[in-house]
C-alpha cells in the first residue's frame, strides 16, 4: 500500500485557499479513479482507500489543521506498518509560479509548515509533488495570500493541472515520478516538450548515423569526401599537425636536453 496524502485546512472556510492545492489535488484523484469507497473520518484525517493500476492507495487528508499535518501522517503510517518512501505529500509551493510542478523525494521543508510537522513524525525521505501558487512579492504579505481564495482566473491553469494530476495518478502510485513528470509537461507545456525533445534527440541522431563498429572505434572510417578532415584517424591527423614550438632555455630546456641528448638545439 502507498499513501498519497493531500494538505490543506479543514472546512469550508479554506475549501479555495491557495493553501489547500494539496486537499483539491486528492479530491480530483478521487473523483477520475471510481475504485475509491467514500471519505471517511480516521487517523486524524478524512481517508479513502482504493486502487490505481496495481497499486492499493490510500489518499489522505490531515483534519489536524496544515501545521500538525505529521499528526495524520504518522499514525497512518504506523497502523500500516509502512516506510516514508510509500508516502506522496501534495502541497502548495510559493516558490514555483501558478500552473508549474516538482517532483521531489527527501529534503528539508523549506519553510512549510505542514513538511516541518511530518518530517518530525516521519523523517524526511518521503516523495513530494510541489505544486506552484506564486509568491505575492513580499513576505509579510504570504500569510494572507496564502489562506487567500483562488481567483477566478486560476481556473484557467488550475482545473487542467489537477485534472492530468488524476489522469496520471497511475505513474505517482507506482513511484514512477520521472514518467509522471514527462506526461504532465507534455500535457502543460508542450512547447517545452518539444524544445526539450529536440535537445534530447540530437546527440541520438548523431549515434545513430555511425555504424555498431564506428561508434566503438576510435578510429572512425576515412571519409567519403576529402572535405571532411573529422574522418581523419588521430595519426593521420597528428601527423598533419605543426610541429609544437619547445622552449630553447630555462628550466623546460634542460630537461628536454637531459632525456634527448643534443636533438633538441
Amino acid at each position: 500500500m502507498r499513501l498519497i496524502v493531500g494538505l490543506g485546512n479543514p472546512g469550508a472556510k479554506y475549501e479555495r485557499n491557495r493553501h489547500n492545492i494539496g486537499f483539491l489535488a486528492v479530491d480530483e484523484i478521487h473523483r477520475q479513479h471510481p475504485s475509491f469507497a467514500p471519505w471517511r473520518s480516521r487517523f486524524q484525517g478524512q481517508v479513502s482507500e482504493g486502487q490505481i493500476g496495481s497499486e492499493k492507495i490510500l489518499l489522505i487528508k490531515p483534519s489536524t489543521y496544515m501545521n500538525e499535518s505529521g499528526r495524520a501522517v504518522g499514525e497512518t503510517l504506523r497502523f500500516y506498518k509502512l516506510a516514508p518512501e510509500d508516502v506522496l505529500v501534495i502541497y502548495d509551493e510559493l516558490d514555483l509560479p501558478p500552473s508549474k510542478f516538482r517532483m521531489k523525494k527527501g529534503g528539508g521543508h523549506g519553510g512549510h509548515n505542514g513538511l516541518r510537522s511530518i518530517s518530525a513524525h516521519i523523517g524526511e525521505d518521503y516523495r513530494r509533488l510541489r505544486l506552484g501558487i506564486g509568491h505575492p512579492g513580499d513576505k509579510r504579505l504570504v500569510s494572507n495570500y496564502v489562506l487567500g481564495d483562488f481567483a477566478k482566473a486560476d481556473k484557467d491553469w488550475l482545473e487542467p493541472l489537477l485534472d492530468e494530476i488524476a489522469r496520471n495518478a497511475d505513474l505517482l502510485a507506482e513511484a514512477k515520478d520521472s514518467q509522471f513528470a514527462n506526461k504532465m509537461t507534455l500535457a502543460l507545456e508542450p512547447e517545452k516538450a518539444q524544445r526539450n525533445g529536440k535537445k534530447a534527440d540530437k546527440p541520438a541522431k548523431d549515434t545513430a548515423s555511425q555504424s555498431p563498429s564506428q561508434a566503438q572505434s576510435h578510429t572512425p572510417s576515412p571519409p567519403r569526401s576529402p572535405a571532411k578532415p573529422k574522418g581523419q584517424s588521430h595519426i593521420r591527423q597528428a601527423r598533419q599537425a605543426k610541429p609544437a614550438k619547445l622552449p630553447t632555455s630555462g628550466p623546460m630546456a634542460d630537461m628536454l636536453k637531459k632525456l634527448f641528448g643534443n636533438e633538441q638545439d
